[in-house]
C-alpha cells in the first residue's frame, strides 16, 4: 500500500509504503468478510519526498510502481519547484534509495512545467498510459510498451483541446471523450496502433453524461450524470449495454472501486438523507448495502426537490432544495445557498449532517444550484463558466437567489451564501456585485485578486480556467469581477466570514486576508454600517486547504461557521 502523508494540511505530501498481507478473511463469508486477527502490516524503510497529489500504478508484482513526484530540488530553475511534475519508476528495497531520489525518471523532460501527468499501468504490465491535464478543459495521452526496452511513448492524443481519458484492458485502450461528443462517448483502440484513424466508437454520446469508465469484472462499469443525478450502467466490452443499476436514491457515486479480475464491484454513494455508504454491485447490477456511516438521523423527516430556474440570460439552471418535510414557505425562513461553478466539477447530492440537523430541524432550508462551470450537463456547461464566461457563474448563482425569494421561501433578511476555494470566490463576487440581496456570507480558502492570484502557491494551474492579467484582453474580464478590485465605499455589505488556513498551500491566505481588511475599512468609513454586520477573519493553524483535516478541526470550523450563520440569520439555539 502506498500512501501519503501531509504535515499540518499542506498539501506537501510524503509518500510511505505498507506491506499488507492475511489482511482480509477468505472469500467463504462473502456476505460479511471481517479482518483477521492476525493481519500482517509492516511499515517499509521508504520515504519518498516531493510526492504531493501522487498518482501511482503498481507492477503485478507488487515490486514497484510508477509514480509522480516534483524532480529534485536543484533539478528545476528557481521559483518553478512546486510546478515540473513528472513519472518516475520505483522499485521496493532497491539498495541506498529509500528517498526515491535515484529512481529512472520515465516521463516529463521537456513537457510544459504546468501541466499535470498522472500513470495507468494495464493489467500484464506491459502497457503504460500517461495522460497530461493541461487545465481541466484540455489533455493529451500518451503510451508506451514496456514490453520493448527500445520503445518510446507514442502520442494517442495531442494537440486538440479536448478532454480524454483511458482505460487499458487485455491489450485495448477505452477512451472517454468528449471529441465531437460534448456530454463524452467512448472509443476502443488496440494499444498496439493507437492512432486516431485506428479508433472505434463502441458507446455513443446520450442525455447522460458519462463521467468515468472502468473494467471491472472483465466489464465495462459506466458512471454517468444527468440532471446532477448520478447513474450506473454495465456494458459489455464491445460497448453493448449488459444492465443499468438501480441505485438506492437518488444521489452521488462518489467513489467506484474493483478491477478487472474482481467478482463484483464497490461504490461509494450518498445523498441528500443518506450518509456515506459502500454498497457492493454485482456482475449482473444487483445492489446490496456493504457499510456506511452512522448518522442518527431520520430520513423520512426530510425532503429534497430539484428546481428549475431562468438565469440571466435565459439559460435553465437547476437547483436542489432541501427541507424538513413539514417547513412551511413564510417567505422569512432561515435559508443556506452554495455553489461552486468551475473546474469542470458537478454539485450533486451530498449527504450534509450539520445542515440536517442544525439549520433543517430549526425549520430552515439548505439549496444548492448546479451552476455553470461545472460538469453537470457536459463539457459545454463547463466551457460556458470559464475564462470570458465567468460571469455567467455569478449570474446563475444571483438568479438561484432571486429565485428563492421569488418562490417565497426566504427574503435577503434570512439568506446567507457560502462557498469555498473556487466557491469562496463565487461567493466574493456576488456580495460584491450584489450586496443588498444577501444577509450574511462565509467565503472560505477563496481566490479574491484575481489580477495577482496567478503569482502564489500553485495558482499558475489555473490560468486555462480563469486567465492572467498579464494577458490585455483576460486582463478586462478579471478586472470586471475580482472581488478585490470590485470593493466600493458607502455600500452595506452582507456580514461576512472569512476563513483560511495558514497551511493552506493552494490558495494563499492572503486572500482573504487582504479582502478582510479592504471591507473592515470600508465598513468604518460607512457612516450607515450596522454593528450586526460584521467583516471576520477565521485563521486556522496547523491546517491547509481541507484535505485530510483532523475530526477536532472539522468541529472547530463547523461551530464557528454556524455560529455566525444563525447569529447573523436570528435563529434560536435552544
Amino acid at each position: 500500500l502506498a500512501y501519503g502523508t501531509s504535515p499540518n494540511g499542506s498539501e506537501i505530501s510524503t509518500l510511505e509504503i505498507m506491506e499488507v498481507t492475511d489482511a482480509c478473511s477468505p472469500q467463504d463469508n462473502t456476505d460479511n468478510p471481517q479482518p483477521l486477527e492476525h493481519a500482517s502490516v509492516r511499515l517499509l524503510p521508504e520515504r519518498i519526498s516531493r510526492t504531493r497529489a501522487a498518482s501511482v500504478a503498481w507492477l503485478p508484482d507488487s515490486s514497484g510502481f510508477y509514480y509522480t513526484r516534483y524532480p529534485r530540488p536543484g533539478d528545476v530553475p528557481p521559483g518553478e519547484e512546486v510546478y515540473h511534475r513528472h513519472v518516475f519508476l520505483h522499485k521496493i528495497g532497491e539498495a541506498g534509495n529509500t528517498d526515491g531520489m535515484k529512481d529512472a525518471e520515465i516521463f516529463g523532460q521537456g513537457m510544459h512545467p504546468e501541466h499535470w501527468p498522472s500513470v495507468k499501468l494495464s493489467e500484464d504490465g506491459r502497457w503504460l498510459l500517461v495522460k497530461v491535464e493541461q487545465g481541466w478543459a484540455r489533455t493529451e495521452m500518451f503510451l508506451n510498451d514496456l514490453k520493448n526496452p527500445q520503445a518510446d511513448f507514442v502520442a494517442v492524443t495531442t494537440g486538440q483541446d479536448l478532454l480524454y481519458d483511458g482505460e487499458i484492458f487485455a491489450g485495448d485502450l477505452y477512451i472517454t471523450t468528449n471529441e465531437g461528443a460534448p456530454r463524452f462517448r467512448v472509443m476502443k483502440v488496440a494499444c498496439a496502433s493507437p492512432q486516431r484513424e485506428n479508433w472505434k466508437e463502441i458507446i455513443a454520446e446520450s442525455d447522460a453524461v458519462i463521467e468515468e469508465a472502468q473494467v471491472i469484472g472483465r466489464q465495462l462499469f459506466l458512471r454517468c450524470s444527468r440532471n446532477a443525478v448520478s447513474q450506473l450502467r454495465i456494458h459489455a466490452l464491445d460497448g453493448a449495454l449488459t444492465g443499468e443499476v438501480q441505485l438506492p436514491a437518488p444521489g452521488t457515486i462518489f467513489s467506484l472501486g474493483g478491477n478487472w479480475e474482481s467478482e463484483q464491484a464497490f461504490l461509494g454513494f450518498t445523498s441528500f438523507v443518506i450518509p456515506p455508504s459502500v454498497y457492493q454491485v454485482t456482475l449482473d447490477g444487483r445492489v446490496t448495502p456493504w457499510a456506511r456511516v452512522e448518522s442518527g438521523i431520520d430520513p423520512e423527516r426530510y425532503q429534497a426537490e430539484q428546481i428549475w430556474f431562468q438565469s440571466k440570460d435565459g439559460t435553465q439552471v437547476p437547483m436542489f432544495v432541501v427541507s424538513r418535510k413539514d417547513m412551511v414557505r413564510t417567505g422569512r425562513t432561515p435559508a443556506l445557498l452554495s455553489g461552486y461553478g468551475g473546474f469542470n466539477v458537478g454539485r450533486t447530492p451530498v449527504f450534509n449532517r450539520n445542515a440536517m440537523l442544525l439549520l433543517l430541524e430549526r425549520g430552515g432550508v439548505y439549496a444548492d444550484v448546479q451552476l455553470r462551470g461545472g460538469n453537470e450537463f457536459g463539457e459545454e456547461w463547463h466551457r460556458a463558466g470559464m475564462l470570458e464566461k465567468k460571469q455567467n457563474v455569478f449570474d446563475d448563482f444571483i438568479a438561484a437567489a432571486e429565485h428563492l425569494i421569488a418562490s417565497g421561501y426566504t427574503d435577503p433578511e434570512h439568506l446567507a451564501i457560502q462557498g469555498g476555494s473556487n466557491g469562496g470566490l463565487l461567493v466574493g463576487a456576488v456580495i460584491t456585485q450584489r450586496p443588498e440581496l444577501f444577509r450574511a456570507a462565509v467565503s472560505q480558502v477563496p481566490l479574491l485578486d484575481m489580477l495577482r492570484y496567478h503569482n502564489f502557491q500553485i495558482a499558475r494551474l489555473w490560468i486555462p480556467e480563469y486567465g492572467s492579467a498579464q494577458d490585455p484582453e483576460q486582463f478586462r474580464y478579471l478586472y470586471q469581477y475580482s472581488p478585490y478590485h470590485r470593493m466600493l465605499e458607502n455600500v452595506k455589505y452582507p456580514a461576512t466570514l472569512f476563513m483560511t488556513a495558514e497551511s493552506d498551500t493552494r490558495v494563499d491566505p492572503m486572500h482573504a486576508k487582504k479582502m478582510a481588511a479592504l471591507m473592515q475599512s470600508a465598513a468604518e468609513n460607512h457612516s450607515g454600517t450596522d454593528s450586526d454586520r460584521p467583516i471576520l477573519l477565521r485563521v486556522d493553524t496547523r491546517a491547509g486547504h481541507g484535505a485530510g483535516k483532523p475530526v477536532a478541526k472539522l468541529a472547530d470550523d463547523a461551530v464557528d461557521f454556524w455560529s455566525f450563520l444563525f447569529w447573523q440569520l436570528g435563529v434560536s439555539i435552544d
